[in-house]
């Protein structure tokens, strides 16, 4: 059921591609920033209804299993306030999802808000005459409200990357493959090739690593984009390029753990999104991965964008959150992007 939504979640932010708008005018300069740790939304809602079948639907949808991780961690953090203490404190928050149950509403319904008491903030407010509407609206409207919140957590990393950006990688990555995301601060250029570079933010406890490669495209592009034949060119591509720390061995994809495939759309971009968990042939390091390959503008090569995370003593969440974030701000070259 949570594989489900969230494949239906990211349908959802193709389908709509931005409920939120990224124009902000002035008005968003005048609003305070956001508070809040990434990846935490406040919902507000009385208490007997956060306890009972509401707030058990609420934390089954943003509260599940993130997946791919070694431990479990939730998808979201979730911090209940309920409507009377409500406060300015918590109007500036990152994420809120706002219940407004009453019989008097005017409108039942849920509608989807940028930047009401803060900047760059995600609000949903749900308005139902009764608490069975309530249940019936976030149900029903969970893919949705899950993308949206995933859309804004995604965003505020890509303007970030923009703000802070480390401006003399993305000029060396589209010289290999017409295009860059962009990358923030504190990444570094590792290795680059004619076909593959390796970027890398390695901290004392936690490498959050981005790979980018390319190899000819076939002619039957449902044959490509098929999961084992992904995962066979990664597994070639990292053999090659990604050494452990010993000899004799490799970055790999593990075969404990089942990958999953998507087919998305962003933005004009079309890929296949793998998410697996990588590992080192012949040694125990490991992590969570996600992938997508796509086509080069003239079709003859196929890219693929990697993130990747190596955390043992941290949660890994926001540390993949946060690098797979990276790869929906790629951009095209003018001269690579042509006509698409």
């Amino acid at each position: 059921m949570k594989n489900t939504l969230r494949i239906l979640a990211l349908a959802a932010v193709l389908a709509c591609s931005f409920c939120f708008q990224s124009c902000k005018g002035r008005r968003g300069a005048l609003l305070p920033n956001i508070s809040g740790k990434a990846g935490e939304i406040i919902v507000v809602i009385e208490k007997n209804d956060w306890e009972g079948t509401l707030g058990s639907s609420v934390r089954e949808l943003l509260a599940g299993d993130c997946p791919y991780l070694a431990s479990k961690e939730p998808l979201y953090t979730l911090v209940n306030v309920t409507p009377g203490g409500f406060a300015d404190l918590f109007k500036v928050h990152r994420n809120i999802i706002l219940f407004d149950i009453d019989a008097q509403v005017a409108k039942s319904g849920i509608s989807y808000m940028q930047d009401k008491w803060a900047a760059p903030q995600c609000l949903i407010n749900i308005a139902a005459h009764d608490r069975e509407e309530a249940i019936s609206l976030f149900r029903d409207g969970g893919p949705m409200i899950l993308s949206t919140i995933e859309q804004a957590e995604r965003d505020r990393v890509i303007r970030n990357s923009l703000r802070y950006e480390q401006k003399d990688i993305a000029p060396q990555v589209a010289e290999v493959f017409g295009g860059s995301p962009h990358i923030p601060i504190g990444y570094q250029l590792k290795k680059k090739t004619s076909d593959f570079v390796w970027i890398a933010d390695e901290k004392q406890k936690s490498i959050q690593g981005i790979l980018i490669y390319k190899y000819p495209a076939g002619k039957d592009a449902g044959a490509e984009f098929k999961m084992e034949n992904i995962i066979a060119r990664r597994n070639a591509v990292m053999r090659t390029n990604v050494p452990g720390m010993f000899d004799n061995t490799w970055m790999t994809t593990s075969t404990q753990v089942t990958p999953s495939l998507e087919y998305i759309r962003y933005r004009g971009r079309q890929f296949a999104q793998l998410r697996g968990y990588w590992e080192v042939q012949n040694d125990f390091m490991g992590g969570p991965f996600v992938s997508h390959s796509f086509y080069s503008p003239d079709g003859a090569s196929i890219i693929v964008a990697e993130a990747f995370v190596y955390a043992p003593s941290h949660d890994k969440r926001q540390f993949l959150r946060q690098a797979e974030s990276i790869l929906y701000s790629w951009e095209w070259n003018n001269d690579a992007k042509g006509e698409n």
